[in-house]
């Protein structure tokens, strides 16, 4: 697959209520200056670092509630959560967490494979020991967290690949590993932590940092390909903000995001990328929409789903268009469905062709080239559906 730039609720409902661009300058929020402002809308933005935590992509409420449902017998949530165990039973905790890994354009690496299968694998464990209680996958999250905080170094790219590759493939596994290293941080099972020591997340801070400043930031000031890759970058630097207690980066990540929503998807719904290259890629953008959304309204913020018209709903209400034929560019009959519909079917329940959409992959799991995480039919399905 090429993945150059020439190329590649209300389950949450009231519950939750509780809780481009040319090389240029960067302001204080890691906004190239360079590039127009949309739409900031700064009034949604997070003030003086006050974070709800867990609070990327799960709450502790949201953890609560599955948790309970799960435990208590409830089929539809142990349906979802079924895809988490058989990740988990499908891919061994490592053991070795290499200093440099190299990414490719084009298909993939062994090192690149293993960070952004440790990424869902560290949140499949994390999702495992909230529902459980037990201490083993608690354990066996941290050891993961704790290997590549330790041990990385760099991404470096491929031979034949364009070094900044590098920007996106961190923007795809760093929030994964921040989703995993909230619910580990800061959740507990009947009044238990996991058990992760500061001395262990001061370091993984660090590794955030690392991939924050040397290539999620360099991707929001150094790309100008209006696409996946913008919203890519966008959602990690929200997520990387709310585990640093940020709020100077989570708006530069929001900021970011807000900007590129009608860039991507036109106030017809079209996304970029289906009619010019494939099916996926239009969902990488979706999905990164979706997720960003979702951080945003467990911060208290719900501006990001119905922003510009909600535009981020037509944009997946234009896919399922394109999944039953009726975009006459390229049909996705047949194709995979990315795990952000289920999120965003959550949102935009009244939504009849976002449910279609929805409809097509249950129970999601995670995505076959590890993009994004998955999971999100046991996270994110909506109660009585």
């Amino acid at each position: 697959m090429n993945r150059t730039g020439n190329g590649t609720t209300q389950l949450l409902g009231s519950f939750l209520i509780t809780a481009f661009l040319l090389p240029g300058c960067m302001n204080d929020q890691g906004i190239s200056t360079d590039r127009k402002v949309i739409d900031k809308t700064s009034g949604a933005r997070i003030d003086n670092n006050q974070f709800v935590h867990p609070g990327v992509l799960n709450s502790k409420a949201s953890l609560d509630l599955i948790r309970s449902q799960a435990n208590n017998g409830d089929a539809a949530r142990l349906d979802g959560y079924s895809k988490v165990t058989e990740f988990v039973d499908a891919n061994p905790v490592p053991t070795s967490f290499p200093a440099t890994v190299y990414v490719k354009g084009s298909g993939s690496t062994p090192t690149e494979n293993q960070i952004k299968t440790d990424a869902i694998l560290s949140y499949a464990l994390a999702l495992r020991w909230a529902k459980t209680g037990n201490a083993i996958y608690a354990t066996q999250a941290i050891s993961i967290l704790n290997g590549w905080a330790t041990n990385f170094q760099r991404l470096l790219p491929d031979a034949g690949t364009d070094s900044r590759q590098t920007y996106l493939e961190a923007s795809w596994f760093t929030p994964t590993f921040v989703a995993a290293a909230e619910i580990i941080r800061f959740y507990t099972v009947n009044g238990n932590s996991a058990g992760w020591s500061s001395t262990d997340i001061s370091k993984f801070q660090g590794f955030l940092n690392n991939l924050k400043d040397n290539y999620i930031n360099r991707l929001i000031n150094e790309v100008n390909y209006d696409n996946n890759w913008e919203v890519s970058a966008g959602y990690a630097k929200m997520a990387v903000g709310v585990f640093l207690n940020s709020s100077t980066v989570y708006n530069g990540g929001y900021d970011y995001l807000m900007q590129n929503i009608p860039v991507i998807i036109s106030s017809s719904g079209e996304v970029k990328e289906h009619c010019s290259r494939d099916c996926w890629h239009p969902q990488y953008s979706l999905t990164g929409f979706a997720y960003a959304a979702e951080i945003a309204r467990i911060q208290g913020d719900n501006t990001v789903f119905p922003a510009y018209s909600s535009r981020i709903a037509k944009g997946f209400e234009y896919m399922e268009d394109a999944f039953v034929g009726a975009i006459g560019c390229r049909s996705c009959a047949g194709q995979a469905v990315f795990p952000g519909a289920e999120v965003a079917s959550n949102y935009y329940n009244t939504s009849a062709k976002i449910t279609s959409l929805r409809n097509r992959q249950d129970p999601y799991g995670a995505t076959g080239d590890k993009t994004f995480l998955g999971f999100t039919t046991y996270t994110h399905r909506a109660i009585g559906r």
